[in-house]
């Protein structure tokens, strides 16, 4: 086992006993004036840069040895998922060194050998670790014991596993209702530790499983729910290498899903063509040197991807969609037989003609104007979309996170439709999941709005009636945090507070809790922005053994494209008193249903293959499941729309028909779109860089374009506030560096977390309830500094 050896030079303090209502805690990461610097933006993806990188930061964090052995195993058969991104790994051949730059980060993060004792605590009020930034709070290593802010103090103090699940248990049974309770879950959770968790929670009488699929790909699943009846992808990783054309929106996969760029050489070079709509032009997608190809690394500058690139403006994708699809129908009208597959249409569609009308009376004028994209632009991608026989749809929260995002995802469908992309090899869709399980999760359950076939399952396998009324989402657990209806919050993994829109109202509304529990590897803000009191319970991470009794547990993750695999720690828990998330919520439930549940919180607990066989009884597709991971390690689940299956009101895939978005922007404001940068994974900041984007040594930038610096009398490297405008209402982000990019007029995007706090908690997505964080409208203000 690692020694635990605590990394903290600030001198002891005496603790401080004050009122919670006392404590002066940061909500947001401090407007720390960085000295950034700026670089030419980067045209390569991967190669020499990412080699460096990585080898850099697995010695800083695990060393040579340790880091050696640890990355060998990430993401093989005998070794662990990469707690990154959701992305497949290859069924066959994979590589030894089966990880990116960004999985390496990823892993080193949790792998680090630094070490957050309790006297780091004592040192630290909480008030004081608020000041820090994001990044400084992460790096200061693995929480390693159970500790408790008390309502009196200031600061964090040991408490034993025993007394945290007996204070939890108490504040459990003394809601007046269950629904006072929120439980939230992060992708990282296992498939085990998610089916325990929401059978916990139904147990004890709720449905308010807010998740973190709520903030990114819920649109995706309620777009394709609706037309096809299905919220999943439908292809393979190994469709990749059959498709003719991939169309790729509103996705950036260099930096958030690193290893798609292997798959999409290899399309490449099985000649395939690749078109990219995105706001900001993406180093991922321009040109890639594989780091395991040091020929092409050393002496050639890669392969270059997008055959085109379309800089479409933000929330213009309906648009954009429509005049490819016009396009499309107009070849068709010219010359019938050459543009649509009519014997798909026919067969596998419903309100074709009702599309075709809306679609024709479309305007082009509105179509151009509001798209940003030139008709000829239109027309190349409609005739790469007509020339492939197979072509496959990706996208990510650069469709979701809008006002429409159900909508853009259902004209993506639209067009895959149209041209009968749907159920052949090298065709389909492909959402692609941010978190590497944040889709086995919700397969498990994590959702409030589960459906009655798996709720009569779950009741029967377990002998209790589990609750039918809908629960709370992210956006709907705030307004009820905020308005005081939640007493008790508890999250499983992630960052909530910096995860979530409007940061100011997420804090107020985590501050009006009685209690507020967070299952955690690493410090983060959503530590130290709390309820009246607040825990803090340490779990093994993805890279580490978890025994149980003695015995070496397998947990299981569903990545993208809905491949349920194994995942085995190798590494020594960063401490002794770490428990598994699987034990935790075994613990908390037992303590808190005591004699109310006849569930063997214990044996499952101890035994994860219990805890598999249920899940074979109660969720489809897992039959088997212990027989099935043990025979071959991974297996495929079912997927109806992909064998041209539909469960729809109508039996068929179905074509839907909706408004252009018209943004009519005042004198003065732009379209703000939040973005991660190349140091970062969702809300944990590896490092201070965006080397693709030029960006060095900060992350308080705001990218904008040449025409509006100009306009707006700004200049580059000037300081300003930002103010977003919703309604009536102004939020505001602080002291943000303006950088000049080739982003399309009237746009520019920054990094969150720090621009969470500009995202009005009733700006959302339609139907799906998804914070609209992808456009915001603002306005720019210089400021003094």
């Amino acid at each position: 086992m690692e020694a635990e050896t605590n990394n903290n030079e600030t001198p002891e303090k005496e603790v401080q006993k004050k009122s919670v209502k006392n404590r002066i805690v940061h909500t947001q990461p401090p407007n720390t004036l960085e000295p950034i610097t700026t670089s030419e933006v980067k045209t390569t993806a991967a190669g020499i840069p990412a080699i460096l990188t990585s080898m850099k930061i697995a010695l800083k964090e695990m060393g040579a040895v340790k880091g050696t052995l640890t990355l060998l195993k990430v993401n093989q058969k005998s070794g662990f998922d990469c707690p990154g991104c959701a992305w497949p790994e290859p069924q066959d051949n994979r590589s030894a060194a089966e990880f990116c730059e960004n999985g390496v980060k990823a892993v080193s993060e949790e792998a680090t050998n630094m070490r957050i004792l309790p006297d780091f605590f004592q040192k630290h009020s909480v008030e004081e670790l608020s000041s820090q930034t994001d990044h400084w709070l992460g790096k200061q290593g693995r929480l390693t014991h159970p500790m408790i802010l008390r309502s009196e103090s200031s600061y964090y103090e040991p408490i034993s596993w025993e007394d945290s699940f007996e204070l939890i248990a108490k504040e459990m049974n003394s809601l007046e209702s269950p629904d006072e309770a929120v439980f939230y879950t992060s992708g990282r959770t296992s498939n085990e530790a998610a089916f325990l968790y929401q059978l916990f929670v139904r147990q004890f009488g709720t449905n308010n499983l807010p998740d973190c699929s709520n903030m990114c790909h819920e649109s995706s699943g309620t777009g394709m729910g609706e037309t096809l009846g299905v919220g999943k992808g439908t292809v393979l990783l190994s469709d990749f290498e059959k498709a003719d054309a991939i169309f790729v929106i509103g996705q950036n996969p260099g930096t958030n899903h690193p290893r798609m760029l292997t798959a999409l050489q290899q399309a490449v070079r099985n000649g395939c063509k690749i078109v990219s709509i995105n706001p900001l032009p993406e180093t991922g997608l321009m040109r890639f040197q594989h780091p395991q190809e040091p020929i092409s690394c050393l002496f050639s500058s890669g392969t270059p991807l997008s055959t085109l690139f379309l800089p479409v403006r933000i929330n213009g994708d309906v648009a954009l969609l429509k005049g490819i699809m016009k396009e499309i129908l107009e070849q068709e009208e010219n010359a019938p037989g050459t543009a649509l597959d009519m014997e798909f249409i026919k067969k596998y569609t419903y309100n074709f003609d009702n599309f075709v009308e809306e679609i024709q009376s479309s305007s082009w004028d509105v179509i151009i104007e509001q798209s940003g994209i030139e008709r000829e632009m239109i027309r190349q991608a409609a005739d790469i979309c007509i020339g492939a026989k197979s072509c496959i749809y990706c996208w990510a929260m650069g469709l979701t996170q809008h006002q429409n995002g159900v909508a853009n995802i259902q004209e993506v469908v639209n067009l895959a439709l149209l041209r009968g992309h749907l159920g052949k090899p090298g065709a389909g869709l492909c959402p692609v999941r941010g978190h590497s399980n944040v889709q086995g999760d919700r397969t498990m359950g994590i959702y409030e709005k589960m459906n009655d076939r798996f709720l009569d399952s779950l009741g029967l396998e377990f002998g209790f009636d589990p609750p039918r009324k809908h629960g709370l989402d992210t956006v709907d657990t705030i307004r009820a945090m905020s308005s005081g209806r939640i007493k008790l919050f508890i999250g499983l993994g992630g960052n909530f507070l910096s995860a979530t829109p409007d940061t100011e109202l997420t804090a107020m509304g985590l501050r009006k809790c009685r209690l507020t529990v967070q299952i955690s590897t690493k410090l983060n803000r959503s530590h130290l922005v709390t309820g009246d009191q607040a825990l803090i319970l340490p779990c093994l991470g993805r890279t580490e053994k978890d025994i149980q009794k003695g015995l070496e547990q397998v947990v299981t993750v569903e990545d993208s494209m809905s491949m349920v695999h194994a995942s085995r720690g190798t590494l020594e828990p960063a401490s002794r008193n770490l428990r598994s998330e699987s034990a935790i919520v075994c613990g908390i439930a037992k303590a808190s249903l005591g004699e109310r549940s006849r569930t063997d919180w214990d044996g499952m607990s101890s035994d994860y293959s219990l805890i598999r066989n249920s899940i074979s009884h109660v969720v489809p597709g897992f039959q088997n499941f212990n027989e099935r991971l043990a025979e071959k390690g991974a297996f495929h689940l079912p997927n109806p729309a992909a064998d041209l299956q539909f469960h729809t009101p109508s039996g068929k895939a179905e074509f839907t028909i909706h408004p252009i978005p018209i943004h009519s922007l005042a004198p003065g404001r732009m379209l703000l779109t939040t973005i991660r940068s190349h140091d970062q994974y969702n809300t944990t900041i590896y490092g201070l860089d965006d080397r693709y984007r030029g960006i060095h040594n900060g992350r308080r930038v705001l990218f904008i374009n040449v025409q509006d610096l100009e306009e707006q009398g700004l200049h580059e490297g000037q300081y300003v506030n930002i103010v977003s405008h919703f309604g009536n209402e102004e939020r505001i982000a602080k002291q943000f560096r303006l950088v000049p990019y080739p982003i399309p007029f009237k746009c520019c995007a920054a990094y969150f977390p720090e621009a969470n706090v500009l995202v009005p908690i009733d700006s959302v997505a339609e139907k799906s309830n998804t914070p609209a964080s992808k456009s915001v409208e603002i306005s720019i203000h210089p400021c003094h500094i």
